[in-house]
Protein backbone atom coordinates (compact mmCIF):
# COMPACT_ATOMS: atom_id res chain seq x y z
CA UNK A 1 0.00 0.00 0.00
CA UNK A 2 1.84 3.09 -1.24
CA UNK A 3 -0.36 6.10 -0.50
CA UNK A 4 -2.23 5.95 2.80
CA UNK A 5 -5.37 8.08 2.99
CA UNK A 6 -6.75 9.24 6.33
CA UNK A 7 -10.15 10.81 6.86
CA UNK A 8 -10.49 13.36 9.68
CA UNK A 9 -14.10 14.09 10.67
CA UNK A 10 -14.33 16.95 13.18
CA UNK A 11 -16.51 20.06 13.28
CA UNK A 12 -13.73 22.02 15.03
CA UNK A 13 -11.69 23.34 12.10
CA UNK A 14 -8.67 24.26 14.23
CA UNK A 15 -8.35 20.70 15.52
CA UNK A 16 -8.81 19.16 12.08
CA UNK A 17 -6.19 21.52 10.63
CA UNK A 18 -3.72 20.70 13.43
CA UNK A 19 -4.18 16.96 12.89
CA UNK A 20 -3.69 17.44 9.15
CA UNK A 21 -0.37 19.23 9.66
CA UNK A 22 1.08 16.34 11.69
CA UNK A 23 -0.32 13.60 9.44
CA UNK A 24 0.86 15.24 6.23
CA UNK A 25 4.34 15.68 7.72
CA UNK A 26 4.36 11.90 8.26
CA UNK A 27 3.55 11.32 4.59
CA UNK A 28 -0.18 10.62 4.78
CA UNK A 29 -2.81 12.10 2.49
CA UNK A 30 -5.58 13.72 4.54
CA UNK A 31 -9.25 14.20 3.69
CA UNK A 32 -11.27 16.43 6.02
CA UNK A 33 -14.98 16.62 6.74
CA UNK A 34 -16.72 18.86 9.29
CA UNK A 35 -19.75 16.61 9.70
CA UNK A 36 -20.69 12.93 9.48
CA UNK A 37 -22.71 13.25 6.25
CA UNK A 38 -19.76 14.77 4.42
CA UNK A 39 -17.45 12.17 5.94
CA UNK A 40 -19.61 9.27 4.70
CA UNK A 41 -19.66 10.79 1.21
CA UNK A 42 -15.85 10.92 1.18
CA UNK A 43 -15.73 7.29 2.31
CA UNK A 44 -17.92 6.35 -0.65
CA UNK A 45 -15.76 8.26 -3.13
CA UNK A 46 -12.20 7.65 -1.88
CA UNK A 47 -10.13 4.69 -0.70
CA UNK A 48 -9.72 5.54 2.99
CA UNK A 49 -7.43 3.48 5.21
CA UNK A 50 -8.17 5.02 8.63
CA UNK A 51 -10.75 7.38 10.13
CA UNK A 52 -10.20 9.88 12.95
CA UNK A 53 -13.71 10.60 14.17
CA UNK A 54 -14.94 13.20 16.63
CA UNK A 55 -17.87 12.03 18.75
CA UNK A 56 -19.62 15.32 19.49
CA UNK A 57 -20.84 16.78 16.20
CA UNK A 58 -24.11 18.48 15.19
CA UNK A 59 -26.58 16.33 13.29
CA UNK A 60 -25.33 12.76 13.08
CA UNK A 61 -22.76 12.27 15.85
CA UNK A 62 -19.57 10.23 15.66
CA UNK A 63 -21.09 7.20 17.36
CA UNK A 64 -23.79 6.86 14.72
CA UNK A 65 -21.28 7.45 11.92
CA UNK A 66 -19.05 4.74 13.40
CA UNK A 67 -21.96 2.28 13.38
CA UNK A 68 -22.69 3.10 9.73
CA UNK A 69 -19.04 2.60 8.74
CA UNK A 70 -18.96 -0.75 10.51
CA UNK A 71 -21.93 -1.99 8.48
CA UNK A 72 -19.66 -2.32 5.45
CA UNK A 73 -16.08 -1.52 6.42
CA UNK A 74 -13.44 -2.81 8.86
CA UNK A 75 -10.87 -0.02 8.46
CA UNK A 76 -9.40 1.29 11.73
CA UNK A 77 -11.45 3.99 13.49
CA UNK A 78 -10.00 6.18 16.23
CA UNK A 79 -12.55 8.15 18.24
CA UNK A 80 -11.74 11.69 19.41
CA UNK A 81 -13.69 13.07 22.36
CA UNK A 82 -13.54 15.62 25.15
CA UNK A 83 -15.32 13.08 27.37
CA UNK A 84 -12.89 10.96 29.36
CA UNK A 85 -14.98 8.76 31.67
CA UNK A 86 -14.86 4.96 31.40
CA UNK A 87 -18.52 4.94 30.38
CA UNK A 88 -17.82 7.27 27.45
CA UNK A 89 -14.90 5.10 26.32
CA UNK A 90 -16.97 1.93 26.58
CA UNK A 91 -19.72 3.57 24.55
CA UNK A 92 -17.26 4.69 21.87
CA UNK A 93 -15.48 1.34 21.61
CA UNK A 94 -18.78 -0.50 21.77
CA UNK A 95 -19.98 1.10 18.53
CA UNK A 96 -17.01 -0.39 16.67
CA UNK A 97 -14.07 1.99 17.21
CA UNK A 98 -10.57 0.52 17.57
CA UNK A 99 -9.15 3.22 19.82
CA UNK A 100 -10.27 6.25 21.83
CA UNK A 101 -8.24 9.44 22.30
CA UNK A 102 -9.29 12.13 24.77
CA UNK A 103 -9.13 15.84 23.89
CA UNK A 104 -6.96 17.77 24.39
CA UNK A 105 -4.36 15.33 23.10
CA UNK A 106 -0.68 15.40 22.29
CA UNK A 107 -0.46 15.36 18.47
CA UNK A 108 2.60 13.10 18.63
CA UNK A 109 0.68 10.58 20.73
CA UNK A 110 -2.18 10.70 18.23
CA UNK A 111 0.12 10.07 15.26
CA UNK A 112 1.75 7.19 17.17
CA UNK A 113 -1.69 5.61 17.63
CA UNK A 114 -2.45 6.18 13.95
CA UNK A 115 0.76 4.38 12.97
CA UNK A 116 -0.03 1.51 15.34
CA UNK A 117 -3.51 1.00 13.90
CA UNK A 118 -2.30 1.29 10.30
CA UNK A 119 0.51 -1.19 10.93
CA UNK A 120 -2.01 -3.69 12.26
CA UNK A 121 -4.42 -3.03 9.39
CA UNK A 122 -1.86 -3.28 6.57
CA UNK A 123 -0.33 -6.45 8.04
CA UNK A 124 -3.71 -8.12 8.40
CA UNK A 125 -5.48 -6.72 5.34
CA UNK A 126 -7.29 -9.64 3.72
CA UNK A 127 -6.24 -8.39 0.28
CA UNK A 128 -2.57 -8.77 1.06
CA UNK A 129 -0.44 -11.95 0.98
CA UNK A 130 -3.22 -13.88 -0.76
CA UNK A 131 -0.73 -16.03 -2.65
CA UNK A 132 0.98 -17.38 0.48
CA UNK A 133 0.40 -20.83 1.85
CA UNK A 134 -1.77 -21.06 4.91
CA UNK A 135 1.13 -21.79 7.22
CA UNK A 136 -0.15 -19.36 9.82
CA UNK A 137 -3.56 -20.97 10.08
CA UNK A 138 -4.87 -22.21 13.42
CA UNK A 139 -7.81 -24.58 13.73
CA UNK A 140 -9.22 -25.08 17.19
CA UNK A 141 -12.67 -25.74 18.68
CA UNK A 142 -14.70 -24.92 15.55
CA UNK A 143 -12.53 -21.89 14.84
CA UNK A 144 -10.20 -21.46 11.85
CA UNK A 145 -8.06 -18.32 11.83
CA UNK A 146 -5.48 -17.46 9.18
CA UNK A 147 -2.92 -14.77 9.94
CA UNK A 148 -1.77 -14.42 6.32
CA UNK A 149 -5.11 -13.47 4.79
CA UNK A 150 -7.04 -12.33 7.89
CA UNK A 151 -9.72 -14.95 7.27
CA UNK A 152 -11.72 -16.19 10.24
CA UNK A 153 -14.23 -19.03 10.03
CA UNK A 154 -16.42 -20.03 12.99
CA UNK A 155 -18.23 -23.35 12.61
CA UNK A 156 -18.20 -23.03 8.82
CA UNK A 157 -19.26 -19.37 8.69
CA UNK A 158 -16.76 -16.69 7.71
CA UNK A 159 -16.87 -13.59 9.93
CA UNK A 160 -15.37 -10.15 9.40
CA UNK A 161 -13.26 -8.74 12.23
CA UNK A 162 -11.55 -5.42 12.79
CA UNK A 163 -7.73 -5.62 13.12
CA UNK A 164 -7.96 -5.28 16.92
CA UNK A 165 -10.56 -8.04 17.20
CA UNK A 166 -8.44 -10.27 14.97
CA UNK A 167 -5.32 -9.68 17.09
CA UNK A 168 -7.15 -10.57 20.31
CA UNK A 169 -8.60 -13.75 18.83
CA UNK A 170 -5.28 -14.78 17.27
CA UNK A 171 -3.48 -14.22 20.57
CA UNK A 172 -5.89 -16.50 22.43
CA UNK A 173 -6.05 -19.13 19.68
CA UNK A 174 -2.28 -19.35 19.31
CA UNK A 175 -1.90 -20.01 23.05
CA UNK A 176 -4.57 -22.68 23.71
CA UNK A 177 -5.29 -23.33 27.36
CA UNK A 178 -3.41 -20.27 28.58
CA UNK A 179 -5.39 -17.66 30.51
CA UNK A 180 -4.65 -14.05 29.61
CA UNK A 181 -5.66 -11.25 31.95
CA UNK A 182 -7.18 -8.12 30.42
CA UNK A 183 -3.96 -6.25 31.22
CA UNK A 184 -1.87 -8.88 29.40
CA UNK A 185 -4.14 -8.77 26.37
CA UNK A 186 -3.99 -4.97 26.29
CA UNK A 187 -0.19 -4.88 26.52
CA UNK A 188 0.32 -7.54 23.85
CA UNK A 189 -2.29 -6.28 21.38
CA UNK A 190 -1.97 -2.52 21.83
CA UNK A 191 1.78 -2.66 22.64
CA UNK A 192 1.24 -0.23 25.51
CA UNK A 193 1.68 -0.52 29.25
CA UNK A 194 -1.45 -0.47 31.38
CA UNK A 195 -1.23 2.37 33.88
CA UNK A 196 -4.80 2.36 35.11
CA UNK A 197 -7.77 0.03 35.11
CA UNK A 198 -9.86 0.23 31.95
CA UNK A 199 -12.56 -1.75 30.21
CA UNK A 200 -11.16 -1.52 26.68
CA UNK A 201 -10.35 -5.23 26.35
CA UNK A 202 -13.69 -6.34 27.79
CA UNK A 203 -15.56 -4.17 25.28
CA UNK A 204 -13.64 -5.67 22.36
CA UNK A 205 -14.10 -9.23 23.70
CA UNK A 206 -17.85 -8.58 23.98
CA UNK A 207 -17.97 -7.34 20.39
CA UNK A 208 -15.87 -10.27 19.22
CA UNK A 209 -18.16 -12.77 20.92
CA UNK A 210 -21.16 -11.11 19.31
CA UNK A 211 -19.71 -11.57 15.83
CA UNK A 212 -18.85 -15.19 16.67
CA UNK A 213 -22.45 -15.73 17.90
CA UNK A 214 -21.12 -17.12 21.16
CA UNK A 215 -24.38 -16.35 22.97
CA UNK A 216 -26.19 -18.93 20.82
CA UNK A 217 -23.83 -21.81 21.67
CA UNK A 218 -23.45 -23.78 24.86
CA UNK A 219 -19.93 -24.90 23.95
CA UNK A 220 -18.26 -21.49 23.70
CA UNK A 221 -14.92 -20.92 21.99
CA UNK A 222 -13.72 -18.09 24.25
CA UNK A 223 -13.92 -19.03 27.91
CA UNK A 224 -14.08 -16.49 30.73
CA UNK A 225 -12.06 -17.45 33.79
CA UNK A 226 -13.78 -15.31 36.38
CA UNK A 227 -11.47 -12.98 38.24
CA UNK A 228 -8.53 -13.95 36.02
CA UNK A 229 -9.13 -13.38 32.30
CA UNK A 230 -9.90 -15.19 29.03
CA UNK A 231 -8.71 -18.28 27.20
CA UNK A 232 -9.49 -20.69 24.37
CA UNK A 233 -9.41 -24.31 25.53
CA UNK A 234 -7.20 -26.82 23.72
Amino acid sequence: MEQINILVVDDEKEIADLIEIYLVSDGYKVFKANNAKEGLEILDQEEIHLVLLDIMMPGMDGLEMCRKIRETNNIPIIMLSAKSTDLDKILGLGTGADDYVVKPFNPLELTARVKSQLRRYTQLNPNSNTGKAAKNEISIRGLSINKDNHKVVVYGEEIKLTPIEFDILYLLASNPGRVFSTDEIFEKVWNEKVYEANNTVMVHIRRLRGKMKEDTRQDKIITTVWGVGYKIEK
